[in-house]
This record gives structure tokens, C-alpha cells and sequence, in this order.
């Protein structure tokens, strides 16, 4: 996400801010290295690593790396403290943040209960303000911030409808990831749920096999059409993409650990290492092993 930069006011959070429709973008820069810089949220903050990293420490606590092509939502009140251990001149800590209206996540939440309703035991489509978003966000998402970055700063005469429209996204998006993240905790719970829960939990644990879409469909009690129609409008995707997506998740966990590439792959079901390594790179802009390599050379405490 390259900018061009004008000369820093302040060292530490340097802030430039574009205001859109409902919201705010700013790009956050910091020059030295710094503890327990605060950040407050007066509505939801969208929250997205641009370069660098930073530690977080939020409530109940919570301490966590912060890492590009990763999202971090504040819920509106929500305050956090900020660490940034790496940070050069010549080498900022940069991340940017959207500020989002509550009314206007509130709208989409509306919209998405009208249009894609979730089945009655999932509850219904809403922002979660106690759910932790915390997550590795695909190419997809980092387009589209890219996007936002260059639509909140340019002046045309659209530029508020596609901000508009930018920032819809980026909260179905965020809406769809926690949602996704909570009714993968419901079915965790309880695998019978219902018909649909018990084919998610049979995914979740049969991860280094090959889906079997017509066991699916008899697990869920549903027939093929429908069981397509109703999955992808739960977890907003294929039940093949689900799968890739927690088989990236768990991949990108146990790479952080330390384990093997190789081991990796072979484990999750990848049959050749050159497929393991190109979805990963699709989901995660780097290969396998320069991942390693990065999260290893960032926690040199680390023994494998």
C-alpha cells in the first residue's frame, strides 16, 4: 500500500485523516520506537497494518502482534494501548484506521437480516461489540482497503458514492467474519445444532480430507441445491472455499509455531507442496516459507 509521504509533524502516530460519508479514514506513521500509546474509539474502528508491527495490548489482557494483512475492529468505546518495538525513520510503523458510523453498520445489519436471513438457531445478523475481530484478512480485503485509500484521498465528483460503497463492503465483509467465527463456535459447541451446523463441524474436523458434498448434503438433511444456497449465504462462501480458508488458518497457526513446511502441507491434505504454496500465497501475499521466516525472525525467542 505505497503513498507518497509529506514531512511527519509528529514522530510517534503521525495522522493524516480524510473524512467520507459516515466515516473517517486516517493513516497512522510512527518514526521511533514507542509503549503504551493509547488509541480510543468513538464509533467502530476498522483497523488495518500497513508495514511494520505493533503490539497490542486491549482489555482482559489481551496482547497480540499486529501484522500487515491483518484486521484488528475496535468496538465504538474501546480503548487500546500501543507498542511499537521496530519503528525507524527511515523504516515507519504504518497502519490506517476507518471509522465507521454505528448507525451505518447498523443499516447493513438490517439489509443482511432482510435479504440472507441466518436460520433461527444462529440468531441474526449484528455487530458483536464483545467479539474480538482480530484475523489475517485474504487479497480480496487488502484490494479493497488499497482502493479505499486511494478513493478517500483523490476528489472527484464520485468520490463520496464509492467511498460509500467501499465502506459497505468492508463492513459486510468484517460482519461475515465474525459472524462466520461465531457460528463456528455455536457448532462447536453443539455439532447438532441444527442440519447445517452439524456439515460445518464435519468440515471443521476432517480438514486433511477431501470435501464429500453428497455426505454434506445427507449430514445437513438438505438437498445439493439447497445445501450450496443456504452454506454460502451463512459462511458467505462454497463449502470448498470454507474448507481452503480454515485449511489457511491453520496452516498460517502452525507456521507461527515453528513446524515444517513440508509437514505442514502433507498434514492439511495438500497432495503437492507447489498447490500448498500457491494458496497460500493467494491468501496470505507471501509463500509458506518466507512466512516462516518472517514470524521466526520477528520471535527470536522462538525454538523449533
Amino acid at each position: 500500500m505505497m503513498r507518497g509521504r509529506l514531512r511527519p509533524r509528529e514522530l510517534v502516530e503521525n495522522r493524516v485523516s480524510f473524512a467520507g460519508p459516515s466515516s473517517e479514514l486516517s493513516i497512522y506513521d510512527t518514526y521511533l520506537p514507542a509503549e503504551r500509546v493509547g488509541l480510543s474509539a468513538g464509533e467502530l474502528l476498522y483497523c488495518g497494518m500497513i508495514s511494520g508491527r505493533k503490539i497490542i495490548h486491549g482489555a482482559d489482557e489481551y496482547t497480540a502482534e499486529f501484522l500487515p494483512q491483518e484486521s484488528f475492529v475496535m468496538a465504538p468505546g474501546a480503548h487500546i494501548e500501543i507498542d511499537f518495538p521496530d519503528a525507524r525513520t527511515d523504516c515507519p510503523t504504518s497502519c490506517l484506521t476507518i471509522e465507521i458510523s454505528r448507525d451505518r453498520v447498523d443499516q447493513i445489519c438490517t439489509r443482511l437480516n432482510d435479504s440472507a436471513p441466518l436460520e433461527r438457531e444462529f440468531s441474526e445478523w449484528r455487530y458483536r461489540p464483545d467479539a474480538l475481530i482480530h484475523t489475517p484478512h485474504g487479497q480480496a480485503t487488502q484490494s479493497l482497503l488499497q482502493r479505499l485509500v486511494a478513493t478517500f484521498s483523490e476528489n472527484s465528483q464520485d468520490r463520496d458514492l464509492l467511498i460509500d460503497l467501499g465502506v459497505s463492503e468492508l463492513v459486510v465483509r468484517m460482519l461475515r467474519q465474525q459472524t462466520r467465527d461465531f457460528l463456528l463456535g455455536l457448532c462447536g459447541q453443539n455439532p447438532e445444532i441444527n442440519g447445517l451446523g452439524a456439515a460445518v463441524y464435519h468440515i471443521q474436523q476432517q480438514l486433511d480430507q477431501p470435501l464429500d458434498i453428497e455426505r454434506l448434503c445427507k449430514i445437513a438433511c438438505m438437498s445439493r441445491s439447497r445445501f450450496f444456497s443456504e452454506f454460502k449465504k451463512h459462511m458467505g462462501c462454497t463449502p470448498l472455499e470454507f474448507q481452503q480458508q480454515l485449511r489457511m488458518r491453520e496452516a498460517r497457526e502452525r507456521l507461527q509455531r515453528g513446524e515444517a513446511v513440508t509437514r505442514v502441507c502433507f498434514d492439511l491434505g495438500y497432495r503437492h507442496l507447489s498447490h500448498f504454496s500457491r494458496r497460500f500465497h493467494q491468501q496470505f501475499g507471501v509463500s509458506p516459507k518466507q512466512y516462516r521466516e518472517q514470524t521466526a525472525a520477528e520471535s527470536p525467542e522462538r525454538v523449533d
